[in-house]
């Protein structure tokens, strides 16, 4: 890398090359690094005027930088500019003898045979007497060299550069870029210590992916609280399988684990050493196969590769008294309208637990109806409690207020966050529980 003074330097460099290309051409030739209008010094007589028009950033080095710093402001290391410069040479002599032309073609010539100002152009140009300014220049000790080659400027822009920039008339010019030129700050970085141990793990990729999700019991089979999920995909297996599922903290490991399945048990404790039981509330959760890495001394569990995630619905069901093995649906306060019609209190034990913001349905479809009507069906939000009362966070009661409702045998159904309640069959395949009688 250079330090500010690279910029002065590549000028300086080129200049050198030129006059001698120059004076090989047009005996007595000169180089000048002013303006082309002359306002900031005389313009040669004869000989060449190097001008540097333009500076622009160098596309492929701008970013290479880039962070330079912490994000608490340290150093990481010194900031670059890479830019590229852009110069305008003039050529100026007897037009009668051709001198400009003369000029143009030998300067031409020799920045085509050597287009880089190599280090020992750019010391011998520090060591010119008159340039003791470029003393302090690293230029030479930079890795990239600059290399100039030709623009092509058609004859409008050169015409719009001269006027706009110049306001002189036109002289015989060709225009060069040089690049690149890295400028470096001279602040330090912090020293980071030096690395003293080496590890680098190469393992192969082999991200696992989740085709579905099913119950042990079958795959017709609703997903309950104390399931067993069979999850089926490709590239299941990994160095150390964990599960991220929604709606449990912390990463269980799967009882057991192939590439093609893991089998995962729900609201009890496997393996050994036992896993804790993963409690769910009821509704759609999303699941993810998580592939950790072994590394570091000692060897430690690292994340590595994950699935996309897929849903599953975990169902609700309603709870049975195990004594009697009745559904545990208590209907309370029932009263009669006018028209004919009842309210009254429905409490329906449901596992798993519910949790206070979620949204439950009582679902009520009249059972064996008669032929000469249709079926009559009611829908019911859970009753919420007000203040002062508190509900809990979880509960396994819910409680439905009910109106409006005709006298009828109904069969029931709760729905959870939209995970509804199964209904058992008889012999025939016909539903037939559970079911409440109003009145």
């Amino acid at each position: 890398m250079s330090n500010f003074l690279a910029i002065a330097t590549v000028t300086a460099t080129l200049s050198q090359t030129i006059l001698t290309a120059a004076q090989r051409g047009v005996s007595g030739a000169e180089v000048r690094t002013v303006r082309p209008d002359g306002t900031a010094g005389s313009l040669p007589e004869k000989g060449v005027n190097v001008y540097l028009y333009q500076v622009t950033p160098n596309a492929a080095w701008r970013n290479a930088d880039l962070p330079t710093r912490r994000p608490n402001g340290e150093l990481v290391q010194r900031p670059q500019a890479a830019l590229d410069l852009h110069y305008l040479l003039s050529f100026y002599g007897n037009h009668l003898e051709l001198e400009p032309q003369r000029l143009l073609g030998s300067v031409v010539c020799a920045l085509n045979a050597r287009p880089v100002l190599t280090r020992q152009m750019i010391q011998d140009t520090r060591a010119t007497s008159t340039l003791n300014f470029l003393e302090k220049s690293n230029l030479h000790e930079a890795i990239e060299l600059v290399k100039f080659t030709p623009l092509p400027l058609s004859l409008e822009e050169l015409s719009k550069l001269w006027s706009v920039l110049f306001q002189t008339p036109c002289t015989l010019s060709v225009a060069y870029q040089g690049t690149v030129v890295l400028i470096e700050s001279e602040e330090t970085p912090q020293a980071a210590l030096p690395v003293r141990e080496r590890e680098v793990y190469v393992v192969p990729f082999g991200q696992p992916s989740i085709e579905r999700i099913e119950s042990q019991a079958g795959a017709d089979q609703p997903i309950l609280a104390d399931s067993t999920l069979v999850i089926h995909g490709k590239r299941l297996r990994g160095d150390l399988t964990k599960l991220r599922v929604e709606g449990f903290e912390g990463t269980p490991a799967p009882q057991y684990v192939s590439e093609t399945q893991i089998v995962l048990p729900l609201g009890r404790e496997y393996g050994s050493p036992p896993q804790p039981a993963i409690l769910l509330r009821a509704g759609v959760h999303g699941i993810q196969v998580l592939h950790m890495i072994w590394m570091g001394s000692p060897p430690e569990p690292h994340p590595g590769v994950e699935s996309s995630v897929r849903a599953f619905v975990l169902t609700p069901i309603i709870k049975k008294d195990a004594a009697t093995g009745e559904y545990q649906i208590v209907i309370s306060n029932v009263q009669t309208s006018s028209h004919g019609t009842y309210s009254a209190k429905v409490a329906v034990k449901l596992k798993p637990d519910v949790g206070r913001k979620q949204r439950v349905v009582l679902l009520l479809n009249e059972f064996d109806l008669p032929s000469d009507r249709l079926s009559r069906a009611y829908s019911f939000e859970a009753t919420t409690p007000t203040p002062p009362a508190s509900p809990p966070e979880l509960t396994e009661e819910i409680t439905f207020s009910v109106s409006g409702m005709r006298a009828g045998t109904y069969l029931v159904r709760v729905q959870v966050d939209g995970a509804e309640s199964p209904l058992e069959t008889d012999s025939a395949g016909r539903y037939n529980s559970p079911k409440v009688i109003i009145p």
